[in-house]
C-alpha cells in the first residue's frame, strides 16, 4: 500500500513538472505598457532556452501581434467562432516567439460563453504540456470573462506607472482578484518611472497598502524607467530588448526576469501542492457565482 502511495506521489509531481507555469499580466489601465512587458518577457525567456507562448486574451483590442510585427491570418476568435483547432492559430515569430493573437478589430470582440470557455480549458489542458511558460497579456481592467482564466493562473504580475491613477487601479485590481481567494502569487513591476527611487516609493506604497487592507503579500519585482529605446521599437515594430539589448531598460527588464525565476526556486512552505492551472480553471468554471 505505501508502494503505491508513494508511486501515485512520483507520478503527480511529474505531472506538475510537465505543466507549463501560467503567468497572467495585469494592469488596472490601459497605456502602462502592460503587453510591451509581456512580449519582452517572452523573448528574455525564449533567449534562455525556455519554450513560452505568449497567449493575447485583450479580445478583439488586442496588440501583441502589432507590436511584434509579425501577421497572423488566424485568431482566438476564429478558434472559439469557427471551431479551428488551437494548433493552427498558435504563430512563431522569426526570433521564436510562440503567440496566440486576440485580434484586434472589432468584429472579433466576442464575450466568452459556457461552451467557448470549456473548448479553451480542453485546449489549454492540450497543449501545456508543450511549454514551459504560458504567458496570458489580459485586457485591462477586469472582464468577468476572462477573469477565471487570470484567477487560475500561478502567477499574477501586476504593472503599474508612478502615476496615482494608475496606482489607484492596479490596487483595485488586486483587491478584486483578492475578494475571489485566489491562490495565485502577485508580483508587481513599476514601468515608466523617471528614477530609480521614485519606482521604489511607487512599489513600496502599493505593497503596504495591500499589506494593510488586503492582507496579502506583493512580490516585488523593479522598476523599469522611461526610456527612449521603447519607443523606437514600437514603431519600428521590433521588441525592445532584442533589438536593444544594452539600452538600460533591457537590462533592467533582464535584472527582473533573474529575480521572478529564483522566486520559482525558493522552496514552497504551504503545507500542500498548488493546483494545476487547468484543475483551478475547472473549478472556477463549474462554480456557482
Amino acid at each position: 500500500m505505501n508502494d503505491q502511495a508513494q508511486a501515485l506521489r512520483r507520478m503527480i509531481e511529474n505531472n506538475t513538472e510537465d505543466q507549463a507555469k501560467t503567468l497572467a499580466v495585469v494592469s488596472g489601465k490601459g497605456g502602462v505598457g502592460k503587453s510591451n512587458i509581456s512580449i519582452n518577457i517572452a523573448a528574455q525567456l525564449n533567449e534562455r532556452g525556455y519554450k513560452v507562448l505568449l497567449f493575447d486574451l485583450d479580445l478583439g483590442m488586442g496588440n501583441v501581434n502589432i507590436i511584434l510585427g509579425h501577421s497572423s491570418a488566424h485568431t482566438l476568435s476564429d478558434f472559439l467562432n469557427k471551431g479551428l483547432p488551437i494548433e493552427s492559430i498558435i504563430y512563431r515569430t522569426p526570433a521564436g516567439i510562440s503567440y496566440i493573437s486576440a485580434g484586434n478589430g472589432l468584429n472579433e470582440a466576442i464575450e466568452l460563453n459556457a461552451s467557448m470557455l470549456s473548448r479553451l480549458l480542453t485546449a489549454l489542458k492540450d497543449i501545456q504540456r508543450q511549454y514551459d511558460y504560458i504567458i496570458f497579456d489580459m485586457a485591462a481592467g477586469a472582464n468577468s470573462a476572462t477573469m477565471k482564466i487570470l484567477l487560475a493562473a500561478d502567477d499574477i504580475l501586476v504593472i503599474s506607472t508612478p502615476e496615482p491613477t494608475a496606482m489607484t487601479d492596479a490596487y483595485s485590481m488586486m483587491k478584486f482578484i483578492c475578494m475571489e481567494e485566489t491562490e495565485s502569487e502577485f508580483f508587481l513591476i513599476c514601468n515608466r518611472a523617471d528614477n530609480e527611487r521614485q519606482g521604489r516609493e511607487t512599489l513600496e506604497r502599493l505593497q503596504k497598502t495591500v499589506l494593510k487592507f488586503l492582507h496579502k503579500n506583493v512580490n516585488l519585482l523593479g522598476v523599469l524607467p522611461e526610456d527612449p529605446h521603447v519607443r523606437k521599437a514600437v514603431i519600428n515594430q521590433d521588441v525592445f530588448s532584442t533589438k536593444f539589448p544594452r539600452a538600460s531598460i533591457s537590462i533592467k527588464l533582464e535584472l527582473i526576469l533573474d529575480r521572478y525565476l529564483n522566486y520559482q526556486k525558493t522552496p514552497m512552505t504551504k503545507q500542500q501542492a498548488p493546483s494545476s492551472f487547468v484543475g483551478k480553471l475547472r473549478k472556477l468554471f463549474y462554480r456557482k457565482d
